[in-house]
């Protein structure tokens, strides 16, 4: 079975309303469609969700990179050459989650010829992961008020609260209004993508001390090494690295210079190979890790729940899968549906997605 033809295919769908956090907001999922096609007829699916201001990739540069560069790297290949084809992908520096999404699509191929789920073949953990819900900048009680939506619709009692913002008080204040409302047995943690200095980190730590935190991520700059050092070591909570640990080797640098204490992991910028080294290295060294989420559409979202449930350490902690229910529809002819606060990986071979044929042509950018 060789590669004959590699789409990446534009696509754009609007938020509902636009998400706001530290480093940028975004009003319309501007991704990408990445298909793999065999001379057998099978075909693998993925997504590529560009975050320009945090990898420095736009939806214009993932379809360039992939038609232009790796399509012609993959072709005559065979899905299982995936080493090879790896090697072939790092010859070009950067555009990680183009590089992930063909080697998610590549697993796809891999379960449909083999018949078997991708999550069975990557560990079959189970078969579900509880979800957590990112809630961002906005006043206090409109937080409040979409959490509590979220918890009563859904079932969800884990969030993810954006914070970041100057003066830090006013995230203080949505924190604590939050734990108020829903209850101590709610999980909360904090995401301030880069947003604060390591001292507005640590003195906003300190004022949330009582209100049990399971995580802290990202709150300062990377770059700020001893700040940030400084930081972790005195943190009360794991503290999660995510933009500053993209690749292997970065967690390595952020875990054993002390600069972070868990890890997220991302299947849109690391696919399935690299996320199980990464998640396989956090296992080893004893660190938490949770599936994070790179405002997935269903797609990814299926991928981040595929990979997360296979894992026992990935799916320890509630994952980051409802980014979704902020888009006004999607690609799935048959949609994700999250209940009991829990998402189920897709029964069938491969990922077991299918595309529905309409909705990509009204939502493709290239005709």
């Amino acid at each position: 079975m060789k590669i004959v033809n590699v789409e990446a295919i534009p696509f754009a769908i609007p938020y509902t309303k636009p998400l706001r956090f530290a480093s940028g907001e975004v009003h319309t999922a501007e991704h990408v469609l990445i298909r793999v096609h065999t001379d057998e007829g099978l075909v693998g699916t993925a997504e590529a969700p560009p975050r320009p201001y945090t990898y420095g990739e736009t939806q214009e540069s993932i379809v360039a990179v992939v038609e232009r560069i790796f399509a012609p790297q993959l072709k005559g290949l065979t899905p299982l050459d995936r080493e090879r084809i790896h090697e072939r992908l790092d010859r070009t520096v950067g555009n990680p989650t183009a590089k992930a999404a063909l080697d998610m699509a590549l697993w796809d191929i891999l379960g449909q010829a083999a018949g078997l789920p991708v999550s069975g073949l990557l560990g079959g953990y189970t078969d579900r992961m509880r979800v957590s819900h990112m809630v961002g900048f906005a006043p206090a009680e409109h937080m409040v008020a979409e959490a509590e939506r979220i918890r009563d619709t859904y079932g969800i009692t884990t969030f993810k609260v954006k914070v970041g913002r100057l003066p830090y008080h006013q995230d203080v204040a949505a924190c604590r209004a939050l734990r108020r409302a829903l209850g101590p047995d709610v999980e909360l943690y904090v995401d301030g993508n880069r947003g604060w200095t390591a001292a507005d980190s640590a003195r906003a730590l300190r004022e949330m001390a009582d209100l049990d935190l399971t995580f802290a991520e990202e709150l300062c700059p990377a770059d700020d090494v001893l700040g940030r050092r400084w930081l972790v070591a005195q943190s009360p909570v794991p503290f999660i690295a995510d933009e500053s640990a993209t690749t292997t080797g970065e967690v390595t640098r952020e875990l054993l210079g002390g600069s972070a204490t868990a890890i997220s992991v991302k299947t849109a910028r690391t696919g399935f190979t690299r996320s199980q080294r990464i998640l396989n290295a956090c296992q080893t060294l004893g660190v938490e890790a949770v599936i994070g989420n790179q405002i997935d559409g269903q797609i990814g979202t299926l991928c981040s729940v595929a990979f997360g449930a296979a894992h026992r350490w990935s799916a320890r902690h509630a994952g980051e899968l409802s980014n979704f229910l902020d888009m006004t529809d999607d690609l799935l002819a048959e949609p994700l549906t999250i209940e009991n606060g829990t998402l189920r990986v897709r029964e069938g071979a491969g990922l077991g997605l299918r595309i529905d044929p309409g909705k990509l042509a009204r939502y493709r950018q290239d005709r």
